[in-house]
């Protein structure tokens, strides 16, 4: 086994840890995901001695941070997951179900998140930058401050989302649907909407200048005198 290998095999054990046991402390997953990827190639003679801290009960977020980068984890059953302040990043998440799950703080750059279904969940000050969200159901999630740089929300479902004072930067939102957003002192620079939903949507005070808005739908929305194409 390469080391590149190694770490995939790592990564997709404390995905698969965490979903067995959510309770357990991050750094009980990782240690247990470490040695197993040791041992791996090997008959396993009894239980790897890092598994008995699993039991053990959950340590704060600011001392034992949940570690997923590079985890496996599509199609993954996460409704109403704990996944505060987690370091998720180059994690598959693709078609994952998060419904009502808490993604604040999270660390999610890089995440493949497309199809996944995020309704009603909370991404307040998460980092979506260069994540894949196109076609994922996020229709009422929070998403204030959140840092979604360079994000690829191609036909995202973000009906009624509230984005006030999120990095939209040069993402790419053609088709999505954001009637009802909150788009509040969002910047949206650079951000391409061609082709969007966003009737209805509130954006007063967000910065739309070198935006792409072609053939967007834009009745009913409260919006500034923006730069835009």
């Amino acid at each position: 086994m390469t080391d590149d290998e190694r770490a995939e095999h790592e990564a997709r054990l404390r995905g698969l840890l965490y979903l067995s046991c959510p309770d357990a402390p991050a750094g009980a997953l990782e240690a247990t995901a470490e040695a197993i990827t040791r041992s791996a190639g090997r008959v396993p003679a009894a239980a790897v001695p890092e598994a008995a801290d699993l039991a053990r009960p959950r340590q704060p977020y600011s001392a034992d941070p949940l570690n997923l980068c590079g985890a496996d984890l599509r199609g993954a059953a996460l409704m109403g997951a704990d996944l505060r302040h987690a370091d998720a990043y180059g994690a598959d998440l693709s078609g994952a179900d998060l419904t009502g799950a808490d993604l604040s703080h999270a660390n999610l750059t890089g995440v493949d998140l497309s199809h996944a279904h995020l309704t009603g969940a909370n991404l307040t000050d998460a980092n979506l930058s260069n994540a894949q969200l196109s076609h994922a159901n996020m229709n009422g999630a929070v998403l204030r401050d959140a840092a979604l740089t360079d994000t690829d929300l191609r036909s995202a479902l973000l009906c009624g989302v509230d984005l006030t004072g999120a990095d939209l930067m040069y993402a790419d939102m053609t088709d999505a649907h954001l009637r009802g957003a909150v788009l509040t002192a969002a910047d949206l620079s650079e951000a391409v909407l061609t082709g969007a939903d966003v009737s209805e949507a509130v954006l007063m005070g967000a910065d739309l200048s070198g935006a792409v808005l072609t053939g967007s739908a834009l009745e009913d929305a409260t919006i500034p005198c923006p730069d835009h194409r």
